[in-house]
């Protein structure tokens, strides 16, 4: 008999549902990639600490770096303390950095595992912050301090330098600065106001084509600096513009959460490999990390058709986790991670379990079953069902 429940639905009301019974994916074990995939990593709170969870940041440091060595385990490798791991909305910069730590710490024992670490400016007090002199000054303290690591560097967008740049030419200023003196190319990071609302107009124009000019300008300057840009905009074709004009051997990291299967795929334009396809970091890739894998290792293999079957039932689930407000989609990895037996409770950093909706969560349930993406479906029919007893719904 099919496992089921009772769940909301978007007319109103609560109707059965019942689980499709498919098998749970399950990725090769020891296949390369053809694409370098980084999963952007949630954070496990502590929901024992005595906290008061909108003002301090407690981390149940074991489950969270037992989740990366999962994400490790199946070939994907780590962006660490972005914003899925609520950077900005809940976990500090002296937490970030002790994450990061951890991070490198563990990656030590994992032959190949890739870890790569946001570097930005969060530690200063928006308000507070009037010059560009400032915001180098940040990116410098953190920067400094995840080298001191041996880290790889992202380099975040900065609220800081969102607010108090008045043209492109300060951007310029600040990534030339910052670049030059990277000791191993970096990945930059650009983050649409879907995601952070503080971000709009970044590179200096609200005009995306205008604000692509002077990003492709700062990384045309430092080619040497640069391993590649992220780009979450959440429209494919401004990705594909800018993709094919990067210089040699600087990677399209997809950021699009709502295309990244035809985006990783590529479309094999012109002679320069990366002109034509993207690599990925992703928040998604935390939430679908058993798909992510199987259908990566189907790519390398060859095998389109098998990477899109795979991949392709998870965007739907993807666009629902990152529907607006874009920024509560944590809310949803977390879940699934919950769902999925990756932690033992449904809360996070800063209460952020409150930001969607019993019915937002009902149809993701849905969705993650229709991706085959429920790795036990007991325990995950189990958790759903304490969950809607939690908001009156009894079964």
């Amino acid at each position: 008999m099919a496992l089921s429940l009772t769940l909301p639905v978007a007319a109103g009301g609560l109707q059965p549902y019942a689980l499709r019974g498919t098998t749970p994916v399950r990725p090769a074990k020891g296949l390369a990639f053809n694409r370098i995939a980084y999963s952007a990593a949630h954070v496990v709170a502590d929901p024992l600490a005595a906290v008061d969870p909108w003002v301090h940041c407690a981390i149940d440091w074991d489950s969270t770096i037992a989740y990366r060595r999962h994400l490790w385990s199946l070939g994907l490798g780590v962006a660490e303390a972005m914003d899925t791991a609520q950077r900005g909305m809940g976990l500090d910069w002296p937490t970030s950095l002790e994450l990061i730590r951890r991070s490198l710490d563990a990656a030590r024992d994992v032959p190949g595992a890739l870890v790569a670490s946001g570097c930005g400016t969060d530690h200063l007090v928006l308000e507070h912050v009037k010059t560009v002199d400032e915001v180098i000054a940040g990116y410098e303290e953190q920067m400094a301090a995840i080298e001191k690591l041996d880290g790889k560097l992202i380099v975040m967008a900065s609220r800081a330098l969102a607010r108090v740049a008045k043209s492109p030419a300060d951007y310029e200023r600040v990534y030339d600065r910052i670049l030059s003196q990277a000791k191993q190319p970096v990945v930059l990071h650009w983050l649409g106001e879907m995601f952070d609302p503080a971000l709009a107009g970044y590179w200096g124009s609200s005009e995306v084509e205008k604000a692509m000019d002077t990003a492709l300008g700062i990384i045309n300057a430092h080619p040497d600096k640069v391993d590649g840009i992220k780009i979450s905009l959440l429209d494919k074709d401004k990705e594909i513009a800018m993709r094919r004009r990067l210089p040699s051997g600087v990677r399209m990291y997809t950021g699009d959460d709502f295309n990244y299967a035809e985006l990783i795929a590529g479309d094999g334009h012109g002679s320069e490999r990366f002109h034509g396809q993207s690599d990925a970091l992703l928040g998604i890739f935390d939430a679908i990390a058993p798909a992510a894998s199987a259908a990566l290792g189907e790519l390398a293999q060859g095998n389109v058709g098998k990477f899109h079957a795979i991949l392709g039932p998870t965007v739907p689930l993807s666009r629902h986790i990152f529907a607006a407000p874009t920024r509560f989609y944590k809310t949803g990895v977390v879940f699934m991670a919950w769902l999925n037996g990756h932690q033992k409770h449904f809360t996070m950093v800063g209460g952020q379990q409150s930001t969607r909706s019993l019915q937002h969560l009902a149809e993701l349930f849905r969705l993650a079953d229709a991706a085959n993406l429920l790795e036990h479906p007991e325990l995950a029919v189990h958790r759903m069902k304490t969950l809607l007893a939690l908001h009156g719904v009894e079964h």
